[in-house]
């Protein structure tokens, strides 16, 4: 039998000049070789095949001679436009592919601008690489305190004894709301009483005046906004203002507001720090610190080598008195460090932000890396579908790099068009988003470097969501797929199992941290505080007028019969921030660096916030000796070993004190946290706050209407600014609940991208046992059998995930934890409520494409085939 005719005519077409006696010879025996392994009809196409990839070079040869060889741009548009048109063919899984692509990408933006914006965080300050915040560990009995709380004698020292190390060095007030007055005119804003080099340090961009201008002991510089309130299109220098009614100064100066995202970003107006010192008793000294100290270090000097010159600066001056039990180390902590790393554990920085900037930088990640594992399940779930196209691309001359290059172009449209409307999907959830994560971030549209880095990070989604199609299509053999002897193989489908199980693994990851985190937000909401927190309603204290009459403005309260009862503190119950030291009792450690919480309260303060008594009596004015008495807390009890603490006698600088109760502990700190030694003692002189508790059976807006009308009778000048005491302490658990908050958003995007995938891949699968299930539903099976049949595959799969993610979420998880010393524990039902949850997810997922192909009709789908 003689070769077909028309493979004889391609040889004598193609290969002459270059066809021998030889090349004819091996075609004959080729021939019949083929004959003997598929039979006449079949080798001859064969052969046909066979002499065309053996004249290839000749081919390409004269293909050149007659054509030129493409371009790279004609190439690049030839590749888009079969991606195109592989798009719009099969539209559903493109639609799968995009939107999941296009959800990841948008929580990876959002991520990268929260993260972008932390690390940004008080960097635009001109001298950020050279300011620091001026530090103190001191030693006491029960551990290391880290406080940021200086003596106001300090900043004189370091400008004396340490001035070559320093550029600047301020003394600075806490920010605080103030009043700031024109004429009738009163707005309330956050300001500062700083020393005047405080303007050189943060560099601030004067829009009127000049820096210069606090110098002026008597001035103050106001920012753009405040400015804008209180003068509107008027210029505001050299205008009179007061400050809470009773400081006048003039504005000297009015700078540009500060950044959101700056540690400044609050602070309305600055006044000189004499204003603050004038008000200050004689007695303040290096024990009292009440301040804080900024510096800007010389510009020749080194931040570490700074914080170490500076350690015994006020060591050196306490050596003589009992401050230096304490054994004060004054250190350096940067700029840099202020917002990110502020918490010290035990005197070590441990963290702080960080943690959560960390945090939120893996699962954006993950979250992307989900959405290009959609992809690459998709793409080789259709692998047989395009087996073809490369074996017949490969068969006229592609080599594997073009091949590659084709899936990779149509990675780059795909995600391209994931891109434009992942930022749609940005634009409208950011206002949102900064709702919940307490920012103000912006799209920064002008930012040269934003679009540099929209288009590396869609080329690089693009390189590892098309890597694996390409690699893997591309290694297709071209003689066994045109032959019809390709087969996937039994192992094909395990690549794409991985990957479900890696999507669900990090899905049920992030579900069960955001439970836990959750879970300790409500152990330690729910833990006793020790006192009843509802219808406590406070406000600052801003005229003398009410210190001097606080008994009459009681009783005018009560007589409303809105009120139920009324005290004063010089600390909120929700944060008592006042520590002291020096306290002597009997059976007292000698040279004990004792350190207790102290807050000043009226008579009325245990019965209003309804304290429980364990010992003794609560404070009286029916005694006169309990205005040197004392109330301890139970922590404060066992703190100085009391066995019978009611009758002992506690000296205090120049007083006696005898104690006349014991109260169970208050939480008036970190509810995370041990409750602290704490003493309570009768002062109506240094009172700050005042707290009142509305009548329940009232109104609580008429009740809040009555006390400001009785304000505004001993303070007529002042605002009446409230605070309601369960919403202040609710604040504390602010940080946990933002970061919850945005965890769980984050992991319902997660699963949200895991069920499109698995969607997607379950209507592939489907569409791939369309026969079985024909033949299967002819041979008598149920809808239920075949539903059974078709998704406990991919119930397997999540059942593996959840076995990989439990033991490592719970090792994660039990980690952090342990940095609250009171803590929850992690409870079985989180990963078994995780573990449901995601099993039927699963199930409702897959269930619609498996009913879907239970309920085809077998008559139609064993003719298709």
């Amino acid at each position: 039998m003689k070769p077909p005719k028309f493979a004889t005519f391609l040889l004598h077409l193609f290969s002459s000049p270059h066809r021998t006696e030889e090349m004819e010879g091996d075609l004959e025996e080729l021939f019949q070789e083929r004959i003997r392994e598929v039979g006449l009809r079949q080798a001859q196409w064969r052969y046909v095949r066979d002499v065309v990839s053996l004249l290839r070079p000749s081919l390409i040869k004269r293909q050149e001679h007659h054509y030129p060889r493409p371009t790279n741009t004609t190439m690049l548009r030839n590749y888009l436009t079969i991606a195109f048109r592989n798009l719009t063919k099969y539209k559903g899984y493109s639609a799968i592919n995009i939107a999941g692509l296009a959800t990841g990408m948008a929580v990876a933006i959002l991520i990268g601008m929260w993260v972008w914006n932390e690390f940004a965080y008080n960097k635009s300050y001109a001298n950020y690489g050279r300011i620091a915040r001026v530090m103190q560990n001191q030693t006491f009995d029960d551990g290391v305190k880290t406080w940021t709380g200086q003596a106001m004698q300090l900043a004189p020292e370091l400008r004396s004894s340490y001035g070559s190390h320093f550029k600047y060095v301020v003394t600075a007030d806490y920010p605080g709301s103030h009043l700031l007055s024109l004429g009738t005119k009163n707005i309330s804003n956050v300001g500062n009483f700083m020393e005047p080099d405080i303007t050189e340090m943060l560099a601030l961009t004067m829009l009127k005046g000049t820096r210069s201008g606090l110098r002026d002991p008597s001035s103050v510089l106001l920012s753009e906004t405040a400015a804008k309130s209180l003068f509107g299109d008027t210029d505001p220098l050299n205008k009179l203002i007061t400050i809470d009614k009773k400081i006048p100064v003039k504005v000297t100066g009015v700078y540009a507001d500060l950044p959101a995202n700056s540690s400044f970003q609050e602070l309305m107006f600055i006044a000189p720090f004499e204003l603050k010192k004038k008000g200050l008793p004689d007695w303040v000294g290096w024990g009292n610190s009440w301040f804080q100290t900024l510096v800007q270090i010389a510009d020749n000097a080194n931040m570490e080598t700074v914080s170490a010159a500076i350690k015994d600066a006020k060591l050196n001056k306490v050596r003589t008195n009992d401050d230096a039990r304490f054994k004060p180390v004054m250190f350096l902590l940067p700029m840099s460090k202020w917002h990110l790393y502020s918490e010290f554990r035990e005197g070590v920085n441990v963290g702080g932000q960080i943690q959560y900037v960390r945090l939120f930088s893996i699962i954006g990640l993950f979250v992307l890396l989900l959405a290009c594992i959609n992809f690459m399940n998709l793409s080789t779930a259709r692998s047989e579908k395009r087996a073809k196209e490369v074996g017949v691309r490969k068969a006229i001359g592609s080599v594997r790099k073009q091949i590659m290059l084709q899936f990779f172009s149509e990675s780059l449209l795909i995600v391209s068009v994931a891109f434009i409307l992942a930022l749609m999907l940005v634009v409208l959830v950011l206002p949102a988003f900064n709702a919940v994560a307490d920012r103000h971030i912006a799209m920064p549209w002008s930012n040269p470097l934003f679009w540099i880095a929209a288009v590396g990070f869609s080329v690089f989604t693009s390189v590892v969501a098309g890597s694996y199609p390409a690699i893997y299509l591309s290694s297709f053999q071209p003689v066994k797929v045109l032959k019809g002897t390709f087969r996937v193989g039994r192992f094909a489908a395990l690549p794409r199992k991985v990957l479900v199980v890696v999507q669900f693994t990090v899905s049920i990851t992030l579900i069960i941290g955001t439970l836990i985190v959750f879970q300790q937000i409500d152990f330690a909401k729910n833990r006793p505080v020790g006192y009843d927190r509802s219808n406590l309603v406070s406000f600052w204290i801003k005229s003398d007028n009410l210190i001097n009459h606080f008994n009459t403005f009681r009783e005018e309260l009560l007589n409303t019969g809105f009120i139920e009862e009324v005290a004063a503190t010089d600390s909120p119950v929700t944060y008592t921030g006042v520590t002291n030291s020096g306290l002597e009792w009997r059976g007292k450690i000698p040279n004990m660096a004792d350190e207790f919480v102290t807050l000043r309260v009226t008579h009325e303060f245990g019965k209003m916030v309804g304290w429980k008594i364990k010992e003794g009596r609560d404070f009286s004015k029916e005694f006169a000796t309990d205005s040197s008495g004392f109330v301890l807390n139970e922590a404060a009890v066992a703190y100085m070993g009391f066995k019978k603490p009611i009758g002992e006698i506690i000296k205090w600088g120049d007083g006696t004190y005898k104690v006349v109760g014991v109260v169970k502990n208050l939480i008036t700190q970190s509810p995370y946290e041990p409750v602290r030694q704490t003493i309570f003692f009768i002062n109506y002189k240094r009172i700050s706050l005042i707290t009142f508790k509305i009548n329940p059976a009232k109104s609580a807006p008429e009740a809040l209407a009555r006390v400001e009308a009785i304000y505004k009778k001993y303070d007529p000048d002042n605002e009446f600014n409230y605070k309601f005491t369960d919403q202040e302490y609710a604040k504390k658990f602010g940080e946990e609940e933002r970061i919850g908050k945005l965890a769980s958003f984050f992991a319902i995007l997660a699963i949200f991208i895991s069920c499109l995938g698995l969607f997607g891949l379950a209507s592939f699968v489907m569409e791939q046992r369309t026969k079985e299930i024909g033949i299967r539903k002819v041979m008598g099976a149920s809808v239920s059998n075949l539903w059974q049949l078709l998704s406990k595959d991919f119930v397997v799969l999540v059942i593996i995930s959840l076995l990989i993610a439990i033991p490592a979420t719970w090792y994660y998880m039990h980690g952090w934890i342990q940095q609250y010393t009171y803590r929850t524990e992690i409870s079985w039902w989180v990963f078994a409520a995780s573990g449901a949850g995601a099993l039927l997810i699963t199930l409702l997922t897959v269930s619609f494409q498996s009913i879907k192909a239970a309920l085809m009709n077998p008559i139609k789908s064993l003719r298709s085939e």
